[in-house]
C-alpha cells in the first residue's frame, strides 16, 4: 500500500508553497513574492496524528490565459487530483473572494475528490474568522481560517483531512535508493526523468530555467525502488541574479548532498563546458556517487567510430571522475534510458559499501609488495603500517604512515587504484587519509591488540 496523497490547489500567490512547508516541516518549496514560482509537482511526505501521507505542491492555476507554461501548470494539477486522495483548496484572506477563487470551485466541482477550504493569511485569530466568512458562498463547506507562516488554524483543518485518509499503521518503509538529476539548463533532465516514468512527470520546454523546484518522483525499476529528483539547471554563478533562479540553484545543490547518486547530464552536442566540469566538482566535493549521462545522442551524426570519440572527450575533460560509469542516451526517444538505473545501483552499493580492516589491509600488503613506497630527497623511504575504513557514503580510508610528506601524489593514486581494482569501487569517490604516526607509537601496538596488523 502506498501513502495517500493531499494535493494543495490554488491560484498564484496565496501562499500553497509556504502551506506545503509548513505540513512537511521542510523549507522544501521555493517561497518568493512572485507568480509562477512552483510549475511542476512538488512531493513531500507529511502527518498528522496517525495518519501519514504525501503532500503535493502544485503551480498557481489560472483558467484564462494560455501563454508561456500556463497551460502545462493546469495539466500538472490535473495529474495531481487525479491521484489524490483530498485536495486543499487554498485562497487568500487578505484580498479576499475573487472571480478566480470561483473559477477554481467551478473546476474542483467537477473532480471525485474531497475538497478542503483553507483561507490563508489570516494571521489574527479574532480577524480570521470575519475574513473566512465570505468564503461559505463559494459552497465548498467550512471555510478554516489559518496562517501558513505562522501554523496557527492548521490543527482544525488537519483533524477534517485526516479523516478522508486510509490507515496507514501498516505500511512498510521502503528502502530506497536517492538519485538527483543534475545538469546546465535545457541538457534535458526533465525530460529524463519523464522517460523514467512514462508520463508528463515535469513540464518540459525549451525555455532555460522551466524546472524550479527539485523534484521527487519514486520509480520501480527491477525489484528497486529509486526516488528520482529532478533539479533546475544550474548556470554559472555569475549569470544568477538573486530572485526564482537563485532558490532553484540552491535547492539543485540540497539535493546533490541529500542523493546516494547523482546522474551527471551532459549534452552531446555541446559536449562537456567548463560548467560541466564545475558540477562535477561540486558531486565529488559533496562525496556523492555519479553515473554521467550523455544525453541527446540521437542528435548527433554517427559512423561506427562516433561513441568511441566521444567517450574519449568526455573522459578527458572529466579525468577526475574515470570512476564513474557512462552511458549515451536520448531521452526523448527511450535510447537505453532503461539501463541508467541498472549503473545507478551498483553505484550505490558502492557509495555505501563497508570492507573490514583485514581486507583493507591485504589489499595494502600486495599494493606494496608489487610498488614500494617512494624514497623523499633525504633518502627515507615512506611506509605504510595499516589502513582501516573509517567511513562510508562515500567510503573513507585512513592511512597510517611513518611521514604522509613522503608519498608523492602519484603513489597516492597509485594506493587509490589499488583500492579500485581490489575492492571494486565503482562509481563513488573514495577518500584516502594519511596520517603520520611515529614510529614508537606503533611499536606499542602488540600481538594481542585489536589494532591492525602492519603492512
Amino acid at each position: 500500500m502506498k501513502l495517500p496523497i493531499v494535493a494543495i490547489i490554488g491560484r498564484p500567490n496565496v501562499g500553497k508553497s509556504t502551506f506545503m512547508n509548513r505540513l512537511s516541516g521542510e523549507q522544501t518549496a521555493i517561497v518568493h513574492d512572485e507568480p509562477g514560482i512552483t510549475r511542476d509537482r512538488t512531493y513531500m511526505p507529511s502527518f498528522w496524528r496517525d495518519r501519514e501521507f504525501l503532500v503535493v505542491d502544485t503551480g498557481g492555476l489560472v483558467f484564462n490565459d494560455d501563454t508561456e507554461f500556463l497551460p502545462l501548470i493546469r495539466q500538472q494539477a490535473m495529474l495531481a487530483l487525479a491521484e489524490a486522495s483530498a485536495a486543499i483548496f487554498v485562497v487568500n484572506g487578505q484580498t479576499g473572494l475573487c472571480a478566480a477563487d470561483e473559477e477554481i470551485t467551478e473546476w474542483l466541482r467537477q473532480q471525485p475528490v474531497p475538497v478542503l477550504l483553507a483561507v490563508n493569511k489570516c494571521e489574527s485569530p479574532d480577524q480570521g474568522l470575519i475574513q473566512a466568512a465570505e468564503f461559505w458562498s463559494l459552497g465548498l463547506g467550512e471555510p478554516f481560517p489559518i496562517s501558513a507562516i505562522h501554523g496557527s488554524g492548521t490543527g482544525e483543518l488537519m483533524d477534517k483531512l485526516i479523516t478522508y485518509l486510509p490507515d496507514t499503521s501498516n505500511i512498510e518503509e521502503v528502502d530506497e535508493i536517492k538519485v538527483a538529476i543534475i545538469g546546465r539548463p535545457n541538457v534535458g533532465k526533465s525530460s529524463l526523468l519523464n522517460a523514467f516514468v512514462g508520463e508528463e512527470r515535469a513540464i518540459v520546454s525549451p525555455i532555460s530555467g522551466t524546472t524550479r523546484d527539485a523534484i521527487d518522483t519514486i520509480v520501480e525499476h527491477d525489484g528497486q525502488t529509486y526516488r528520482i529528483i529532478d533539479t533546475a539547471g544550474i548556470r554559472k554563478k555569475k549569470n544568477v541574479e538573486y530572485g526564482a533562479e537563485f532558490f532553484s540553484i540552491n535547492r539543485a545543490f540540497k539535493a546533490i548532498r541529500r542523493s546516494d547518486v547523482v546522474l551527471m547530464v551532459i549534452d552531446a552536442i555541446d559536449g562537456v563546458t567548463d560548467q560541466d566540469q564545475k558540477l562535477a566538482g561540486r558531486i565529488i566535493e559533496d562525496g556523492r556517487a555519479c553515473v554521467i549521462v550523455v544525453n541527446k545522442w540521437d542528435a548527433v551524426e554517427k559512423d561506427s567510430y562516433t561513441i568511441y570519440d566521444h567517450q574519449k572527450q568526455v573522459e578527458q575533460r572529466l579525468n577526475f571522475t574515470e570512476w564513474a560509469d557512462m552511458i549515451f542516451v536520448s531521452a526523448q526517444s527511450g535510447q537505453r534510458v532503461d539501463k541508467i538505473l541498472d549503473l545507478v545501483k551498483p553505484a550505490a552499493e558502492s557509495h555505501k559499501r563497508r570492507v573490514s580492516t583485514s581486507v583493507v589491509n591485504e589489499v595494502l600488503e600486495e599494493a606494496v609488495r608489487w610498488h614500494s613506497p617512494p624514497v623523499s630527497r633525504s633518502g627515507k623511504q615512506g611506509k605504510i603500517y595499516y589502513g582501516t575504513q573509517v567511513s562510508s557514503g562515500p567510503p573513507a580510508i585512513a592511512l597510517f604512515v611513518n611521514d604522509a610528506t613522503r608519498f608523492n601524489d602519484n603513489y597516492k593514486r597509485y594506493i587509490e587504484r589499488q583500492f579500485r581494482e581490489q575492492l571494486g569501487f565503482k562509481g563513488t569517490p573514495i577518500r584516502l587519509f594519511w596520517r603520520s604516526k611515529k614510529v614508537r607509537d606503533m611499536e606499542s601496538v602488540g600481538p594481542g591488540s585489536n589494532r591492525a596488523t602492519r603492512v
